[in-house]
C-alpha cells in the first residue's frame, strides 16, 4: 500500500471538501485521494465533475476513446499540448501520479473503444 493511499481516509477526505475555508492544496490531495481510492459512488461523482470541468477549460481536448469503465482516454501529446507542456513533462507527471497512487493511469489502445 502507498504512503499516499494510507495519508487519508473517506472520512477525513470529505470533511476538507467540505471545510469552507481549507488549502487549495490540501483540498486537491482530498479530491485526489477519493478519486482513486475513495468509494465508487464518490469516484462517479468526481469523474463527472472533473469531465465537465475539462470540457469547459480544454475544449480542444477530445478523447481518443473510452476505458473499460467509460474513462476518456487522451493522448500523451494532446495533454502536453492542451496544458502547454512538453511531451516529457507531462510524462513525468503520469510517472510521479502512478507512483504515487501505485497503479497505472495508462491505458494501452486496444483496451479502449470509440464508443462511451
Amino acid at each position: 500500500m502507498t504512503q499516499f493511499r494510507q495519508e487519508w481516509d473517506t472520512e477525513t477526505a470529505m470533511e476538507i471538501l467540505n471545510h469552507p475555508t481549507v488549502d487549495s492544496k490540501v483540498w486537491a490531495e482530498a479530491v485526489e485521494w477519493l478519486l482513486v481510492y475513495g468509494p465508487p459512488e464518490i469516484q462517479e461523482l468526481l469523474k463527472q465533475a472533473s469531465g465537465h470541468a475539462t470540457m469547459e477549460s480544454f475544449p480542444e481536448l477530445e478523447p481518443l476513446g473510452y476505458g473499460k469503465d467509460g474513462t476518456p482516454c487522451y493522448s500523451l501529446s494532446q495533454l502536453a499540448d492542451s496544458l502547454d507542456i512538453s511531451e516529457e513533462e507531462a510524462e513525468a507527471i503520469i510517472s510521479e501520479k502512478e507512483k504515487k497512487h501505485g497503479i497505472s493511469h495508462r491505458v494501452d489502445n486496444s483496451d479502449t473503444t470509440s464508443l462511451q
